[in-house]
């Protein structure tokens, strides 16, 4: 395979100014791409800021021999998302990739979180994302190419105690991410998200050294840079990525049982009867879009 370079891109990099995100801004800036280092430069639970995370980032970049530039605009509204993006076209005149990394933690469980817990959670993560990368895909659908990498969570994929603000964003960022999948398809743009388990701020202290020491973010970079590169022919998928282990997860749909003839009723004894092959997972796939789940009902809308 040949390198994977980005020369002449313009990349975007959300929370960059440690962990995850600086690694990413580090190693597009290495193979090429103008970089936007995007920091609040807050604290874990999204409080205070600071310009020094992000200008350590692009001081970095730039003693390396590479281009970046700074911003420190909050991604949880509108007119900081426009402003990280007015960065990148002022700077480098376009936008070519952006990944979705900035994210806070606020955690407590369900019946003890409260109104502002869940809001600026879903603000920063879920919000955050369409903030910035609603002005850059306008962009990209102009320039005919975009790479957009969303960041999930297993929390949000499979669940975690005391995370339901944060389980709630990141699923919604698979939601996002099927979204923009399609509309941009005719446009060159892809969007992928990956779940990855790594040491960052937001992990420092809630895994065990031994581990953390095991989950190195570089280990998660090079998946990044693959889906934001020109490379990657994918788009609307689900990458698990930690310490070196990479696995695709999928939502599916089975094909489940056809109950009656779609006229009469049905009752919830007849549901209970089928229930095995309700919950059997044979045959189950992947859809392109929801219109396509309307296959599984074949027999019933022929009738």
């Amino acid at each position: 395979m040949t390198d994977i370079r980005f020369d002449g891109r313009a990349a975007i990099v959300t929370g960059a100014g440690a962990g995850l995100g600086r690694t990413y801004a580090l190693a597009l800036a290495e193979r090429g791409a103008s970089v936007v280092v995007n920091d609040l430069g807050g604290s874990r639970d999204g409080t205070g800021a600071s310009a020094s995370a992000a200008d350590l980032v692009v001081d970095e970049i730039k003693q390396a021999g590479g281009q970046a530039v700074a911003n420190y605009d909050s991604v949880a509204t509108m007119e900081g998302g426009a402003n990280i993006v007015k960065t990148a076209v002022d700077a480098f005149g376009k936008v070519d990739i952006v990944i979705n990394n900035a994210g806070i933690l606020r955690d407590k469980s369900f019946v003890k979180i409260g109104e502002p817990e869940w809001d600026l959670v879903l603000a920063v993560h879920l919000k955050g994302a369409f903030c910035v990368t609603q002005p850059a895909f306008k962009i990209m659908r102009e320039n005919g190419y975009g790479r957009i990498v969303n960041t999930t969570s297993g929390a949000g994929l499979y669940g975690n105690f005391g995370q339901s603000n944060y389980c709630a964003a990141k699923m919604g960022l698979v939601g996002l991410m099927n979204n923009l999948a399609i509309e941009g398809a005719k446009y060159n743009i892809k969007c992928n998200t990956i779940a990855p388990i790594a040491a960052s701020r937001l992990t420092e202290d809630i895994m065990p050294p031994n581990l953390l020491e095991k989950l190195q973010p570089e280990f998660i970079t090079p998946l990044v840079l693959y889906l934001a590169s020109e490379a990657n022919t994918d788009s609307k998928k689900i990458f698990n990525c930690a310490a070196g282990w990479f696995s695709r997860a999928e939502v599916v749909c089975a094909p489940g049982a056809i109950i009656g003839d779609g006229k009469r009723e049905i009752s919830p004894e007849e549901i209970g009867e089928n229930w095995a092959k309700i919950m059997d997972m044979d045959g189950a796939k992947p859809l392109g879009a929801v219109g396509e789940s309307f296959a599984f009902l074949g027999p019933l809308l022929s009738s």
